[in-house]
């Protein structure tokens, strides 16, 4: 007897399967959807970087880069990393193109997989997707709102009713030497262990960003950053402020909120869900405008969120929201015998090319194992046809929910199938490509 299968996925990564993966798809293509209607482009970049794209971009003092990185050297010698974050990605390749040369802002966003070595838990994974939005070459407030009300958008359109906006201003080069001296004096005088003090050395900032609780009760009195804002970051963060409010985006003030890597300044932003316990981010973002010249390219401002997916899939757990067309099939056709297979062949076809997800039963089932996968399948809907069905130039529909049976002429199948999806799932606009109705 052979032994049992014993090969499973990796610590601290997870396999998304059906139907759990037609909701995330639904998920990833909203978040695509609702940045793509604000002009931005998709860019696609490799899954692994030369590892001093990581190093310099996001900060050798986050934890991200000293402790969480998947870094190896190829056989050619190359020190490579799979990719933990995609904003330094994208502005590598932006600089690496010359995309910054055309006109301005660089609209971009990106979907896919990224990699961090993290102690497992719920919410946090070692591999995650995310979707992400860069607008590169511009530092107008309007970026920074449009961004942050695009994707409170898509949490709204996704069903969500808890998420909430945080929000901060970091400052820039100019604020930062006298607010980084305060709070390194006022750092200096707190009970810390060994590793979070020498973090402070590198950047005291970070520490800010440390969820302990017996670290974030010494930081009750801490300076904020807010109070050593110049004149035009402090203007710049009003005018983020403004537009939201005009286009009725609610935020909470957080004037601790550094988020987790090195290259943010001036605004920052993270959408949290009261849904997901510790690990309540389901997005966050803000402005990087240095990350160019810390990659050896020009000073290039630019802005940008990442958003996710898997954290936005806890979130609609937790509020129990159901995705509206999140199932694999719509229709299951049922040849009754060998003779009428090739019928349902055309009109699997026929129905797949006019955007049903529709699929048949295989293999010369017969009758009672051809409905037992009908069943199985899920479809609402399913197509029976034998061979006095054919000859009559009819087949019957199907709904798998009450049983309900009726004889649909041939050449009325598609429109009869498309008036019961609507019905089931309201007006959705659908065009054929292919086949007739």
């Amino acid at each position: 007897m052979a032994d049992e299968f014993s090969l499973k996925a990796p610590k601290g990564t997870f396999d998304t399967l059906p139907p759990e993966g037609e909701a995330l798809l639904q998920v990833r293509t909203s978040m695509a959807e609702g940045i793509a209607r604000a002009g931005y482009a998709y860019i696609e970049t490799p899954v692994l970087e030369d590892t001093a794209v990581f190093v310099r971009g996001v900060g050798e003092s986050t934890d991200v880069v000293s402790k969480e990185m998947y870094s190896f050297t190829t056989k050619g010698g190359d020190d490579v990393t799979l990719r933990p974050e995609g904003t330094a990605a994208v502005m590598r390749a932006v600089l690496e193109h010359s995309l910054h040369k055309g006109a301005l802002p660089v609209k971009l966003w990106y979907s896919g997989s990224f990699f961090r070595y993290e102690r497992p838990q719920a919410g946090r994974y070692r591999h995650f997707s995310q979707v992400g939005a860069e607008a590169i070459g511009s530092d107008d407030p309007a970026l920074d709102a449009e961004l942050i009300a695009t994707a409170m958008d898509v949490f709204t359109t996704l069903g969500l009713t808890r998420v909430k906006l945080l929000l901060n201003c970091l400052g820039d080069h100019n604020d930062r030497p006298a607010y980084r001296a305060a709070l390194a004096s006022y750092l200096d005088g707190l009970d810390l262990d060994a590793p979070t003090r020498e973090r402070a050395k590198v950047n005291p900032l970070r520490v800010l960003d440390d969820k302990r609780p017996e670290v974030q009760e010494q930081l009750a009195g801490v300076p904020l950053v807010t109070d050593y804002l110049s004149a035009d970051n402090r203007a710049h963060y009003d005018t983020v402020r403004e537009l939201l409010s005009r286009c009725g985006v609610q935020w909470e003030e957080s004037p601790k909120l550094v988020r987790g890597l090195d290259y943010y300044t001036r605004t920052a932003f993270e959408f949290v869900h009261d849904g997901l316990g510790a690990q309540s981010a389901v997005g966050g973002g803000g402005r990087y405008d240095g990350l160019s010249a810390s990659l050896g390219g020009p000073d290039l401002p630019a802005v940008g969120w990442a958003l996710g997916v898997d954290r936005t899939m806890l979130a609609l757990r937790a509020e129990g929201v159901r995705l509206v067309g999140a199932r694999t099939l719509d229709v299951f056709v049922v040849p009754l015998g060998e003779s009428v297979a090739t019928a349902a062949f055309e009109l699997v076809t026929l129905l797949r090319r006019a955007g049903v997800r529709a699929d048949m039963a295989v293999d010369g089932r017969g009758a009672k194992g051809a409905m037992k996968a009908a069943n199985r399948s899920a479809a609402p809907l399913a197509i029976v046809m034998g061979d006095r069905d054919v000859a009559a130039g009819e087949v019957q529909l199907k709904d798998m929910a009450t049983g309900d049976q009726t004889a649909v002429p041939r050449e009325s199948i598609l429109s009869a199938v498309l008036a019961a999806l609507d019905e089931l799932d309201g007006p959705t606009p659908r065009r054929p490509v292919g086949g007739s109705a």
